[in-house]
């Protein structure tokens, strides 16, 4: 234990509760003072990007929506009709939309940032999804967006991420970054049936012998990476060099932390993972890095949502820290 995490911990166990009564919140708040290397945290400016891409294999038959609704979806963000909109607006959240990679011209928007690498990726069934020039870019815009939201003030960020058969590209980079087999990996994303389910495998299954052994983290994510998912790698690594708090969606934007913690196994230390998703191997992810989730309310519906949910119970684990009578200053005895 450092000293600044010996200090909170007396801060919180001298505060007017039994030991360790708030549970996880204790665990929360020791997280972020120490990130801060403070006995009083604050949470300021806490932004949500959604980063948005779409896939090539959405063309073969591996979702149960067809590739457009990957821009209908952003113009719904955009129009602020989606999920995420609501629970960012209830807590106070900067929303921000990213075209990673989207299939459509958009006209602009003060709420849309244009990173677009590409129209969407190849198809990972018959070639490597983007090339090594569009990983870079896809890292490049990714440092770029969040030194922008850091500029800002922010130090808490959240990562969310939209693009119909994401959840293909995320099961096949858990796969391979964890060697786990792909039937323990695929789920059944944006609500496949079962013969649908069995087709996903057989076609992830087929990638998996096509490419064959790859073990660099960065060549699993050119070879079955989104541009969004890409993205947000870059974005989540350049959110630990700014020593941000960051959170972590569900089973998609874990995927990309998965290659961000194989790249720098010390973001870890930054990261508080928001919810475990509905999806099947969310779980199996999440003990391979043997991390544990906040929230576990069988959610599967990206876009970042999770991470709002999540943001005011961490900000109750900043509030009990720093607000919080102690016993000495309440006049209350402590145990003998």
């Amino acid at each position: 234990m450092t000293s600044i995490e010996k200090k909170l911990q007396h801060k919180i166990d001298f505060k007017t509760k039994p030991l360790g009564a708030l549970g996880i919140l204790e665990k929360i708040a020791i997280q972020v003072a120490t990130i801060q290397n403070t006995l009083s945290p604050s949470l300021q400016k806490p932004t949500i990007i959604v980063f948005a891409g779409d896939h090539g294999v959405a063309n073969d038959g591996l979702s149960a929506y067809p590739q457009e609704v990957t821009y209908q979806m952003v113009m719904n963000f955009l129009a602020g009709g989606a999920a995420i909109n609501v629970f960012a607006k209830q807590h106070n959240i900067t929303l921000k939309i990213v075209d990673a990679g989207v299939n459509h011209d958009f006209e602009p928007h003060p709420n849309l940032v244009d990173a677009k690498i590409a129209k969407g990726t190849q198809s990972f069934l018959r070639e490597k999804a983007m090339t090594e020039a569009q990983l870079e870019a896809c890292f490049q815009q990714g440092k770029e967006i969040v030194n922008a939201v850091a500029n800002t003030g922010c130090n808490v960020i959240g990562f969310g991420e939209m693009g119909i058969a994401n959840t293909s590209s995320a099961a096949m980079i858990m796969s391979y970054c964890c060697k786990i087999p792909i039937e323990k990996c695929v789920g059944r994303g944006t609500g496949i049936n079962d013969l649908q389910l069995e087709n996903k495998i057989a076609k992830l299954k087929m990638a998996s012998e096509f490419h064959g052994t790859i073990t660099d983290p960065i060549e699993i994510l050119r070879t079955f990476g989104g541009f969004e998912i890409t993205q947000i790698v870059g974005a989540m690594l350049t959110a630990f060099e700014k020593n941000m708090l960051i959170l972590v969606d569900g089973f998609i934007a874990s995927s990309a932390f998965l290659v961000a913690f194989r790249i720098k196994d010390e973001i870890m230390k930054n990261a508080v993972f928001c919810h475990q998703s509905q999806e099947q191997g969310h779980k199996q992810m999440l003990a391979f890095m043997k991390a544990d989730s906040l929230l576990q309310l069988n959610m599967r519906l990206g876009e970042g949502t999770g991470c709002a949910v999540a943001f005011p119970i961490i900000e109750s684990s900043i509030n009990f820290l720093n607000e919080m009578a102690s016993f000495e200053s309440a006049g209350i005895s402590n145990k003998e």
